[in-house]
């Protein structure tokens, strides 16, 4: 439904441009916003070559020469200004979307053209959010809370692990020097499970001293006296609107995004898979009637089942946490729950997923709009990825290669969608088959959990 309403826009010479959402009678948040789209899965499987647009954008008319890239575009789609900062979360995993679409396409003259920026992109990011190259985005980044990191974090530092992955692998394909990158995404990987990880799941840690950045606290005497206490006690928690040692049900979201992307898992997977684990254990309630948020509860309220964006186990939540972390936003939902799946607890995804789609039940919402900002939000898209979560189907067009990794058994069908066919996959008996019902999809080698198989 998202695909087919006035989120999406098509510029007479074929390019994509979207939206965030709609309101009821304009568009809600411009530009394509990279962090938003991050999230969303259809397209680039449905229509490839329509997401390639937007790498084309991200890359060309939204970046400079220095790598900064504005994360929303211009409509009609041109030359962007560099005034304002660019997103962490949103940057890097353009990075590892270029991957994606290179190897859902097998078109590495596509690659080709675009490796220079790619590059060039992330070597703006290890300038402005790594400069002392610790593996770590420690100097304030922005992000897809609408606010500044200030220190490292699962959330955005996961992504900066997934773009120096992607970077590597499309670094060696091409026979470039890509040595720098893997160093980094070696102390990348060490400092996530070493400085991040609580034992339990995957944490920020707040910095305000030792950065390039200054970091400038709020003014006391400018407050009212009856706001003064509060905001002395701001300043002693450090910068507002941070996690800190949340549970954050995007802890480890650029983990998602690289698998969904076709990226090996060089993480622990047990560190994932437990911090999966505590997100459904603290942040998925059966029963929202408890939980108050003034700001936009209509997302999911009263006896309603949500999954919360944060929550506090420890009972150590900020005096003034990020705006958003008591919400309840569908397109998380959906890649918490396929992520879980992936980890191989099915029924704590699916769990999830009832909850969501119940509120949407066609009495007290629409059922084919998931809305957040916006009527048809883009980051709902996140519900593709389900289909890889409970079938691991996926097609390599650079390697001709079709991989399942099945969580429901021995005998499914799913569908399954390439850049030159599309048709039904899965198992008979635990024997892969495939059924082009059009086009074509040239497969030479098939894998089914890990394993190379023959065709049934």
């Amino acid at each position: 439904t998202i695909l087919k309403s006035p989120t999406l826009l098509r510029q007479t010479n074929g390019r994509i441009w979207g939206w965030e959402g709609n309101c009821d009678s304009f568009g809600c948040c411009p530009g394509s916003c990279t962090h938003v789209w991050n999230y969303a899965q259809s397209l680039p499987h449905l229509f490839p070559s329509l997401e390639r647009s937007l790498r084309k954008t991200e890359f060309n008319e939204n970046q400079n020469t220095e790598g900064h890239q504005t994360y929303r575009s211009n409509i009609p789609i041109s030359e962007t200004a560099h005034g304002l900062y660019a997103t962490a979360d949103g940057q890097l995993g353009g990075i590892m979307k270029v991957y994606r679409e290179w190897r859902i396409s097998g078109d590495t003259e596509w690659l080709k053209e675009f490796w220079p920026k790619v590059r060039a992109s992330l070597d703006y990011s290890i300038r402005t959010w790594d400069p002392r190259h610790t593996g770590a985005l420690e100097e304030p980044h922005h992000n897809t809370y609408d606010i500044e990191y200030w220190g490292p974090n699962g959330h955005c530092t996961s992504f900066y692990t997934g773009a120096l992955h992607a970077a590597v692998k499309m670094g060696e394909a091409l026979s470039d020097d890509v040595s720098e990158y893997e160093e980094l995404l070696g102390k990348s990987l060490v400092y996530l499970e070493e400085k991040l990880f609580n034992g339990e799941y995957f944490f920020q840690q707040v910095m305000t001293g030792g950065l390039d950045a200054k970091f400038e606290p709020l003014d006391i005497d400018s407050y009212g006296i009856e706001y003064q206490a509060m905001a002395k006690e701001i300043n002693a928690q450090g910068p507002k609107y941070q996690y800190g040692n949340g549970c954050l049900s995007d802890g480890v979201l650029g983990f998602w995004i690289a698998k969904v992307c076709g990226l090996d898992e060089l993480m622990d997977s047990e560190k994932i898979a437990s911090h999966l684990k505590a997100v459904h254990k603290y942040n998925f309630k059966e029963d929202l009637s408890d939980h108050a948020y003034p700001k936009r509860p209509s997302y999911a309220v009263g006896h309603e089942a949500g999954l919360l964006i944060c929550s506090w186990p420890n009972g150590d939540k900020p005096i003034m946490p990020f705006i958003y972390s008591d919400e309840v936003w569908t397109g998380i939902e959906y890649q918490v729950a396929s992520h879980l799946m992936m980890h191989g607890k099915v029924e704590e995804g699916l769990e999830i997923v009832r909850g969501c789609r119940d509120r949407y039940d066609g009495y007290t919402r629409n059922p084919f709009n998931e809305y957040e900002c916006g009527h048809w939000y883009a980051r709902a898209m996140s519900s593709y990825g389900l289909i890889q979560g409970l079938t691991g189907l996926r097609y390599d067009a650079v390697d001709k290669s079709l991989f399942i990794d099945s969580r429901i058994g021995d005998n499914f069908r799913a569908f399954l969608s390439t850049a030159n066919g599309f048709g039904v996959a899965g198992l008979k008996a635990g024997k892969p088959f495939i059924e082009v019902r059009s086009g074509n999809i040239d497969i030479e080698h098939v894998y089914v959990s890990g394993v190379e198989r023959k065709m049934n």
